[in-house]
């Protein structure tokens, strides 16, 4: 299967178990790997045959208006849904960087679904 990644998406969701860190949206890097096959895209130079990793990107920056997840759990598995259901991905992998921990680069989630 051949792939796109979109790599470090800075976005800015509300997320957090206590109710005080979902109160302000905070900045998150979301990686997503979508595996599509590209052979007709390839073949026809088409940007309807493929995924448009520009519309993926608009979307998801989007994507947490007026919502609040207390997980990055949930929130990876809503973005892998959305993204097979919305744009005909036929696998994902989403990774979620946050930075809440001091000591650390990121905390990071990372799931995987395939249709």
């Amino acid at each position: 299967m051949d792939t796109i990644t979109v790599q470090d998406l800075e976005v800015r969701y509300c997320v957090g178990v206590p109710a005080a860190e979902r109160a302000q949206p905070q900045r998150l890097l979301l990686t997503i790997v979508m595996e599509h096959d590209f052979s007709a895209a390839a073949a026809t130079d088409d940007l309807a045959r493929t995924i448009d990793y520009f519309a993926v990107s608009r979307r998801l920056l989007r994507f947490g208006d007026g919502r609040s997840w207390r997980l990055i759990e949930t929130l990876a598995v809503e973005i892998a849904e959305l993204l097979r259901s919305e744009f005909g991905v036929a696998r994902v992998t989403v990774e979620v960087k946050k930075f809440i921990l001091p000591e650390t680069r990121w905390v990071a989630v990372r799931v995987t679904r395939p249709q």
